[in-house]
């Protein structure tokens, strides 16, 4: 049997029509979940609430300032960023899991991971290039963190700012010492900071340091009271001096009137 034309016709336009449908419900689902994500990101939901943003390999120089604040997972990974401001997350309360790897990240500003406390459970800055982590930036942070593959420089504030973070155990190997501070110390280039910070007190030298500034501090607070107590006692001297020849001067103003009365007295 035959199908005629015209019925042939209709058919194709029906499917026409049922798959640009189909289309745009599909588009239409696509932006829904997407609706209030940021810029150059793509959103989809948790099934127990709450995001996963995904601004990878965007060549973003800049975290995005419009990230939805139910964000949970935010991944980073493969852009252009070199620092981290202050207050660059404090707007996501929920955020548990935070992935900064393949950057070119060399600085991370006190605050940086302010208001994420409570919440961030894993940290990841691997391939970067971090040479130090300020304890400052760190803000009370308790999160599994990997370090791995950074140019480090292993000193003092390294040391202080480690324990702090719950290390991945790939990191305990892969936090490597590229240079060192104080030179003197005898650190190895290559040698991972886990074993420089078991053997070696990175931060004996910036004590002594500052037992030397302190002593020099009292010895000028010290040499500053013994100069105002010179001054003071010379001052004294002075006053006093003046007061005892102003006693001086008293009895020869006395003696007229005891001669008046004894003049008095013979007559």
């Amino acid at each position: 049997m035959v199908m005629p034309k015209w019925l042939l016709c209709h058919s194709l336009v029906a499917c026409l029509l049922l798959h640009s449908l189909a289309l745009s419900s599909t588009t239409a689902g696509f932006h829904g979940a997407n609706t209030g994500c940021a810029e150059s990101c793509y959103c989809s939901e948790l099934a127990d609430g709450g995001r996963v943003v995904r601004c990878s390999n965007m060549r973003l120089a800049e975290v995005p300032h419009d990230l939805p604040n139910d964000t949970r997972r935010l991944y980073l990974d493969g852009n252009l960023l070199t620092t981290i401001p202050a207050n660059a997350f404090a707007g996501l309360p929920l955020l548990n899991e935070l992935d900064l790897s393949h950057n070119e990240l060399t600085q991370m500003e006190p605050g940086a991971f302010r208001g994420l406390v409570p919440s961030l459970r894993s940290l990841d800055l691997s391939s970067n290039r971090l040479t130090t982590l300020e304890p400052e930036v760190l803000g009370g942070l308790r999160a599994q963190a990997n370090l791995t593959h950074n140019p480090w420089h292993c000193d003092c504030r390294l040391q202080v700012a480690m324990p702090r973070l719950d290390l991945e155990p790939a990191s305990l190997a892969g936090v490597v010492c590229h240079t060192s501070e104080p030179k003197d110390v005898g650190v190895d280039t290559g040698v991972p900071f886990v074993m420089v910070a078991a053997d070696l007190d990175l931060c004996a030298g910036l004590k002594r340091t500052t037992d030397v500034a302190m002593l020099v501090t009292m010895f000028g607070w010290f040499a500053m009271v013994i100069s105002y107590l010179v001054y003071y006692v010379r001052h004294n001297q002075e006053d006093t001096r003046r007061h005892l020849e102003y006693l001086k001067s008293l009895p020869s103003k006395l003696d007229r009137p005891e001669e008046s009365s004894t003049l008095s007295t013979v007559v």
